[in-house]
């Protein structure tokens, strides 16, 4: 036993965290947008102030804010960005792939905006009409802007480049990105708050914070932009980290 107690305190701490990432070119990640076009537009601007920067997003661009066809067709058009998958994203895409049994997830989840972005009027079918629900993916899918089916389909799940990450919602510690689950990037995983012993620094939105943060080996950048009117990106450079805000 007093070898076990000896052994435990090595066995369960927590490694250090590592100095935060300090890119050469600057980097951007942009926190959920959920259709608040006007926001997205305001924050561009204030990142071109900045500079030449990457802009990677992390997700969620659509649903809950009042312009998801706005945003999806920006994103799409801005060259050099790489945007990633959110679990919104996720659902519109089972939506369309099995409307009778995830319909109801996306309409529960702010899929109602981002039909009446569309165009789609009207009553909307509840979750329990298989039937319905097959006729709204139909008319979502003939709704899109030209092109955004394919796109966001072609999304990827999580962007890497030296000590910096960027995922959607979260990671297992224990795993690098690319041996990750597709569920626990677009979900999250519960042993996400603990320290990554790989010292990888993971950029991320999904959970809505009060204000962003850059802390134990996270930078939270989701603050709600859809009800808060916040959007928030981190701008990580050879200086550090720098939040910039609409």
């Amino acid at each position: 036993m007093a070898v076990l107690r000896r052994l435990l305190p090595r066995l369960f701490s927590a490694p250090p965290t590592s100095p935060l990432p300090r890119p050469i070119t600057p980097v951007c990640v942009i926190g959920d947008i959920h259709g608040r076009l006007d926001l997205l537009e305001d924050l561009l601007a204030l990142i071109a102030a900045e500079g030449p920067v990457r802009l990677i997003f992390a997700g969620d661009y659509i649903d809950r804010g009042p312009d998801s066809a706005g945003v999806l067709r920006r994103l799409m058009a801005l060259a050099g960005a790489v945007c990633l998958m959110g679990n919104h994203e996720r659902m519109l895409l089972d939506l369309l792939d099995r409307p009778a049994e995830a319909g109801g997830l996306w309409l529960r989840n702010g899929g109602g905006e981002t039909a009446a972005s569309l165009g789609i009027t009207g009553r909307l079918p509840g979750a329990t009409s298989a039937a319905r629900m097959e006729a709204l993916a139909l008319r979502v899918r003939a709704a899109l802007p030209e092109g955004a089916e394919a796109w966001v389909r072609g999304l990827p799940l999580w962007w890497q480049e030296g000590g910096l990450g960027v995922v959607h919602a979260g990671a297992d510690p224990e795993r690098g990105l690319a041996g990750q689950e597709d569920g626990v990037l677009l979900w999250g995983h519960r042993d996400f708050r603990r320290p990554r012993p790989d010292g990888l620094w993971i950029g991320h939105g999904h959970v809505i914070v009060e204000e962003p943060t850059a802390e134990n080996g996270r930078i939270s950048v989701d603050t709600g932009a859809w009800k808060t009117g916040k959007l928030t990106a981190a701008l990580i450079s050879a200086q550090g980290v720098r939040f910039l805000q609409t």
